[in-house]
């Protein structure tokens, strides 16, 4: 990209030439820019700069990665107004995926690399003027923080595209960039660069900041676990992931970090539904998040408005509502109760839906209500803004569901809403009860059962306290138990039980596609679920019938394919990611 920007400047300086005298040139410092040795000598604010790129994103490049984590697994389909609906339709069915579609790969390549180009300069700056203009203490803790940043950036790069290009401070320093080839380091080495950058700002980062928004200790600790814990069940390709390919000295370190977390002043917010609502963004829930806010809030023009959701607001409900990021039928059948457990073996062996103040035999776990928006149900918690099925968009391609976790209730209004419309929701990096369930999972897989089962049993039991607050007009459709220690006899029993519940606790919140390729069933799971949504009905409206073109191949769409532009702009500098 570097190469191509210098040719449009040669180009520009080429038809200036043409217009003018050889002797006419004229040579004016730029306006409205900083100098680059003057940015370069305020470190502080080159952490600050980096700290900016979080949340600058869009929703052709969101760095919550709804698209990559939701769309690409049995938890959502795209919505909008159809399949041609933006780019991402290749991302619902597998089989279309290419370098070049989505084209919007491209920008989220493109964008990661600009953080992580910002979070290099900062540690270059802190580097050479740090000690004069911070102090040497508070120099170690920028420094933790610039290098939290550039590690979250590059799982991000390697989640999506598995092997790219490390592009270091010492790369910059070079100007090397366009000789780095992204073959260098396998998988694993990759990963452990990234640990290294968590494990140098764990070491020197507080437990707690006194500006809200930065990374912590008990932040960093968090990551780490969540790193070991990707490492620890393979590389992602089916054939070298899964059951069968654990490392138990990695699952050892998913313990330790996360007892780190365990015993920090973070904990389970009291009631599910309090989680995702704009008062408590920044509650013990959240132990790091991508903050944004209101106008109300900064006394800025827009705001800093989380435009990565723009396009999730339900239809006709918000101004620009434009309905994307649509539940599935099998998420919804998947919070289906027996006895108040799930029903792990024929949860989806029939369509089901609740109808508001119409009650049935089937009950449903409590968290579907807070997830999941639906007809005759109050958007949102909201009475005055009950769905209708006028609510959907595209009803006969993407069905009646809607979002809720990141909308904020209606009568809070949008934060930009003209042509687009944004909201002052926090984005969610980390937070606790992900991080609780990462130490359930390796505890299960290291043969400490009864413990997994008292986390999960916690989780649930927030879960059932969840309903009075916000859902009462639900209650007589809830019914959810805690496990039983028969559930927990065997590692296969409580794996189950543990894979559930991630997928509802976690329902909708971007990484379902990346917990069942860790698990190495990606490929089981997406092909059957593409076989039975394809025939999903609601109230006898069909949808999902595109979904008889899909088909997830394994060996090859663990991974996405490396954009065709960047592999286009220094020829045979990237490996393209195999079978694609």
């Amino acid at each position: 990209m570097i190469r191509n920007i210098l040719k449009s400047l040669c180009a520009v300086a080429l038809i200036s030439g043409m217009l003018t005298s050889c002797d006419d040139f004229i040579d004016v410092d730029p306006q409205g820019v900083i100098s680059e040795d003057l940015a370069m000598s305020q470190p502080d604010a080159m952490v600050t700069s980096a700290y900016a790129k979080l949340g600058d994103d869009w929703y052709t490049y969101p760095f919550n990665l709804w698209p990559y984590g939701d769309l690409t697994s049995d938890d959502a389909l795209k919505g909008g107004s159809g399949t041609t609906d933006t780019n991402y339709h290749p991302f619902e069915v597998w089989s279309t995926l290419t370098a070049s579609t989505p084209d919007h790969m491209d920008e989220m390549w493109y964008h990661l690399y600009c953080s992580v180009s910002r979070c290099n300069r900062a540690l270059v700056s802190l580097a050479e003027y740090g000690d004069n203009a911070l102090g040497a203490e508070l120099k170690a803790v920028r420094e933790g923080e610039v290098r939290f940043l550039r590690a979250h950036f590059y799982f991000k790069l390697v989640q999506i595209w598995n092997q790219v290009p490390w592009v270091d401070e010492e790369v910059y320093k070079n100007h090397t960039e366009e000789q780095t080839p992204n073959n260098v380091f396998t998988h694993e080495e990759l990963m452990e660069k990234i640990v290294a950058d968590f494990k140098a700002a764990y070491d020197v980062l507080p437990e707690t900041q006194k500006e809200g928004g930065r990374a912590n200790k008990i932040a960093a600790a968090a990551y780490l676990a969540k790193c070991y814990l990707t490492m620890a069940w393979g590389n992602g390709y089916e054939d070298a992931t899964g059951v069968s390919h654990i490392n138990q000295q990695y699952m050892q370190e998913v313990l330790k970090y996360t007892d780190v977390v365990a015993k920090s002043h973070y904990g389970y917010l009291e009631d599910f539904g309090d989680i995702f609502l704009p008062e408590y963004k920044n509650s013990k829930e959240s132990i790091f998040a991508v903050q944004h806010s209101d106008y109300q809030d900064d006394n800025t023009l827009y705001g800093r408005a989380n435009w990565s959701n723009m396009l999730n607001g339900c239809w006709g409900m918000w101004s620009c509502g434009w309905d994307f990021h649509k539940p599935s039928q099998n998420l919804v059948n998947a919070f289906k109760t027996k006895d108040g457990l799930p029903m792990f073996n024929d949860y989806n062996d029939q369509i089901d839906y609740p109808v508001n103040g119409v009650p049935t035999a089937q009950k449903w776990d409590p968290r579907l209500f807070h997830t999941v928006g639906m007809p005759t149900f109050p958007y949102k918690y909201e009475e005055a803004f009950t769905m209708t099925k006028d609510n959907s968009r595209t009803p006969n391609t993407y069905g009646y569901y809607a979002s809720l976790k990141e909308v904020p209730q209606r009568s809070q209004g949008e934060t930009f809403d003209n042509p687009w419309q944004a909201f002052a929701m926090n984005d969610y990096v980390l937070r606790y009860t992900d991080v609780m369930l990462m130490r359930a999972e390796a505890l299960i897989e290291t043969g400490s059962l009864e413990e997994a089962r008292t986390i999960i049993n916690d989780v649930r039991q927030r879960a059932k306290n969840s309903v009075s607050k916000h859902i009462s007009y639900a209650a007589d459709q809830c019914e959810i138990a805690l496990y039983p220690a028969s559930y927990f006899q065997t590692k296969e029993s409580a794996r189950q039980c543990l894979q559930w519940e991630r997928r509802l606790e976690l329902a909708m919140e971007n990484g379902r596609f990346f917990d069942l390729r860790r698990w190495g069933i990606a490929s089981k799971t997406l092909n059957a679920f593409f076989e039975k949504e394809q025939n999903s009905v609601y109230d006898g409206q069909a949808y999902a019938q595109y979904y008889k073109d899909a088909h997830f191949t394994s060996g090859k769409n663990e991974y996405f394919p490396l954009p065709y532009i960047q592999l286009f702009y220094v020829p045979g500098l990237y490996t393209q990611n195999k079978n694609y």
